[in-house]
Parts: structure tokens; sequence; C-alpha cells
């Protein structure tokens, strides 16, 4: 991979089911921690475009309701399996599916309570993001 000029845009999901359980997967570029799907946004492609996307080439799952919780910067961290500068625009939605599929960029899922997603040994971007939706949703568990 070349060597990065700009910092990355991308995208984060955190998918919600029929149960309101959150879907979580564990994978290897994020050393084996738990983190929603997520990824790059093409060129040409809008940000909501390029999260429909990566949730369904990593997941499977067809996604709606799209709402923005937060944006965050990751600058050159260990959590990454490289050294990368990324700005993440994480989005909440919801799944009528509960089976997923993954692709090689994650190696298991769950569909957890968020008090069961904190418990886990999640990354510290994604438990993030579930803090400020359990900020902006005092009463969801």
């Amino acid at each position: 991979m070349a060597e990065q000029i700009y910092p990355e845009p991308t995208v984060g999901a955190l998918i919600f089911n029929p149960r309101g359980e959150l879907f979580l997967m564990k994978s290897h570029k994020w050393r084996g921690r738990w983190v929603v799907p997520g990824g790059h946004i093409d060129l040409g492609e809008t940000i909501e475009e390029a999260l429909v996307r990566e949730v369904k080439e990593e997941t499977g799952l067809d996604i709606y309701d799209i709402e923005f919780l937060c944006f965050q910067e990751f600058i050159y961290g260990d959590a990454f399996w490289q050294k990368r500068h990324f700005i993440f625009f994480d989005y909440t939605c919801r799944s009528d599916a509960t089976e997923a599929t993954l692709n090689s960029e994650a190696q298991e899922y769950v569909w957890v309570s968020l008090e069961e997603a904190q418990k886990l040994l999640v990354d510290s971007y994604t438990r993030t993001a579930i803090q400020e939706y359990v900020k902006k949703h005092p009463g969801a568990k």
C-alpha cells in the first residue's frame, strides 16, 4: 500500500436488529477487538452510499434508517494494524436480518445488547461511538 498523503475519510455503522441488539464483529485489522463494520469512502461516492456499500461488503446486511452519530479522528494509533490517519464518520442504522455473511475482514460476529457490548474487548473508537449513542438515547440498553 502506498504511503498515505492525506487523512482518509471512513464510515462506521452501529447496526441494530429488530430486537434492539447491536452488531459487532471481531477484526484482525483492529488487533482482534470487536468493532463495527465500515471502511473508506470511494471517490464520487456520498458518505451514506459508502456506509451502505461497506456494510454490505463486510457483513452481507442491508441497512436503513441511517442517522449520523458522531465523527472521530484516528491519527497513527496502535489500535490499527497499519500506520494510518482516519477521519471516522459514525452512523446508526437498522437491519431486519439477524444472520450475517462476513468477508475476510472479520473473523466472527455477535448481536448484543448495549450493556453486553460495553463488557466486551471493544476497540476504543467503537466504545466511544457506543457511548455517544447511549448519551443521545438515554433509555437505550
